[in-house]
């Protein structure tokens, strides 16, 4: 694993810049603004977006709510300080999306609930599976956003001029100011503003930086390949920096674990059909592929140029005194404007998109927390009665709640910010994305074998980073492991990393269920009923769930536990 971030980027011109911060100001402001005129008090627009938004819209709010900072800045600087193995993050977050369109796009769309607990509920009979798929979003939501955060840190601590601390804590405040006012209509309105913005400042910096330095024409984003000679094997050659274990459990933890992440699998509950939902799923993958494409060529100018200025070899950018530390790395894209020459007002615009892909992310996962705590905890298990205005005041206490949890561990998180989304769909993709497909493609999969798949899977996660990361926080397990950068049992660290556990824990999970189930009684026939609509030709009003055309139809679907 690449080494954990230092507290700042040494290498950043850490200073106010009046035009970039003007930029900044502006964006926040934008932000806010558009929080106010669409601000919600109902339980349609908190969650779900009256379940209104177009193709082009929403996936544009996909592109922006997927290209975090862990996409826009964190991309770039894995594949800058781990070579190769960074391409793993870019092969898993796109293939994901295939497998969202062909097997679940629709079919959650057809399902027709708020969350992704919600769906666990429904289709498993089961409060208890929901409080598990709750406990595992809140978890996926806290995790993912302290790489947000650190995010908005850095690069509000090149435009500000002031510690890393005080930017968090700012930036992470005007993030939850607008949150709890807005709801998930002005986060999706926000959202489809900060695609525009952090597309244009990304691209704008591969093309700037591409030619004025000489490494590409037209094409950037394949020109790029003629620099890789000239850099470190440490960035070129495979498997140098990880081995071809890691590589292929990292890519198939993250094209998984894209499809069990609740932020955007609740995208596909905030458009008009199914058929939006499918054309949406494309439209995202597009506005993606424009940054991942170019993400690696970033990457390769950066280290170029941190060599050049500091006056190393190839070599030396990966081992030495001078050598490019996590904290470089995580803001290399900010540094490659930075060591080109480029006017001030340009790298600030660079920046201003990493802090717009970070809030566009964090967006999305505090409202699906909020909905978490307040929709699938409050309402449907604490207080049945509970009025939507209850309810979207308790979301818009859990926003405020988690965002103080997230910015104090940004403070010193564990990890890169790419290390740690993934650690988040390592997650998702144990726990979650098996309920989610075995719930829609096998009609048998009942409770009984939710419950002990979704057990496993969460032990499974947790021991491992328990195994591999508490180790260096926690004192007594570091003397367990032998040291604070130690894994308490090497073995299960090496097959079941954090960053990589479900390539062991997906497969498993599947065995489990599909086990469990075929040993325990088969789910109601409404159960049934409503897997299969979930696959009908015949559309579906917009306002519509399975459960509702079930219900319709004379049947029922009982809680059984």
């Amino acid at each position: 694993m690449t080494p954990l971030l230092p507290l700042q980027a040494e290498a950043l011109d850490i200073s106010f810049k009046l035009v970039p911060a003007i930029i900044v100001f502006l964006m926040m402001a934008s932000f806010l603004v558009i929080g106010y005129v669409f601000k919600v008090a109902d339980a349609d627009g908190m969650w779900v977006a009256g379940r209104g938004i177009g193709n082009i819209e929403n996936g544009m709010a996909i592109g922006a709510n997927w290209m975090s900072a862990a996409s826009y800045l964190g991309l770039a600087g894995l594949v800058a300080l781990s070579g190769f193995y960074g391409l793993a993050f870019i092969v898993g977050w796109t293939t994901g999306y295939f497998v969202l369109l062909i097997f679940l796009a629709a079919q959650m769309r057809r399902f027709g609930k708020y969350t992704a607990p919600d769906f666990v509920a429904d289709r498993f009979n089961s409060p208890t599976a929901r409080a598990l798929a709750a406990f595992t979003t809140l978890l996926i939501a806290y995790v993912y956003s302290v790489g947000q955060a650190r995010g908005m840190g850095l690069v509000g601590q090149y435009v500000f001029g002031l510690d890393i601390i005080p930017m968090i804590v700012v930036m992470m405040t005007l993030t939850v100011g607008y949150l709890t006012l807005s709801g998930m209509l002005g986060a999706t309105k926000n959202m489809a503003v900060q695609y525009v913005i952090l597309i244009v400042a990304f691209l704008a910096g591969v093309y700037v930086v591409g030619f004025t330095q000489g490494y590409s024409t037209i094409l950037p984003q394949i020109e790029y390949g003629a620099l890789i000679n000239d850099l470190s094997t440490e960035f070129s050659a495979p498997f140098i920096n990880n081995s071809y274990y890691i590589w292929i459990a990292t890519a198939f933890s993250l094209i998984f674990g894209t499809c069990g992440l609740p932020h955007v699998l609740v995208r596909f509950y905030t458009v008009k059909s199914e058929r939006t939902a499918r054309w949406s799923t494309v439209w995202g993958l597009f506005f993606i592929l424009l940054l991942y494409w170019g993400a690696p060529a970033m990457a390769a100018f950066g280290v170029d140029l941190f060599a050049q200025v500091n006056n190393l070899s190839p070599d030396a950018v990966y081992s030495g005194e001078q050598a490019m530390s996590g904290a470089e790395g995580d803001v290399i894209v900010v540094l490659a404007a930075q060591f080109a020459d480029l006017p001030r007002w340009f790298v600030g615009l660079v920046a201003a998109g990493g802090m717009a892909a970070a809030i566009a992310t964090t967006a999305g996962l505090f409202i699906t927390a909020s909905s978490a705590v307040a929709h699938d905890i409050y309402s449907e298990l604490i207080n049945p009665d509970a009025t939507q205005r209850q309810q979207v005041l308790i979301g818009r206490a859990t926003i405020v709640a988690i965002g103080a949890l997230v910015t104090v561990t940004a403070f010193n998180p564990p990890a890169l910010i790419g290390e740690l989304v993934a650690y988040a769909f390592s997650l998702a993709g144990t726990v979650l994305f098996p309920m989610f497909f075995l719930g829609l493609w096998w009609e048998n999969t009942n409770r009984q074998g939710a419950l002990a798949g979704m057990t496993v899977g969460l032990l499974l996660w947790i021991t491992s980073v328990i195994n591999s990361v508490l180790p260096a926080y926690v004192g007594f397990l570091a003397d367990i492991a032998g040291g604070s950068g130690q894994a308490i049992i090497p073995i299960y660290a090496q097959y079941v990393p954090p960053i990589g556990a479900a390539l062991v824990g997906t497969p498993l999970v599947f065995l489990v269920t599909i086990a469990v189930s075929l040993v325990t009684p088969e789910p109601p026939l409404e159960t049934k009923q409503m897997v299969r609509q979930c696959h009908s030709p015949e559309p579906m009003g917009q306002q519509q769930s399975a459960e509702d055309f079930v219900s319709s139809s004379g049947g029922e679907t009982p809680a059984d536990d």
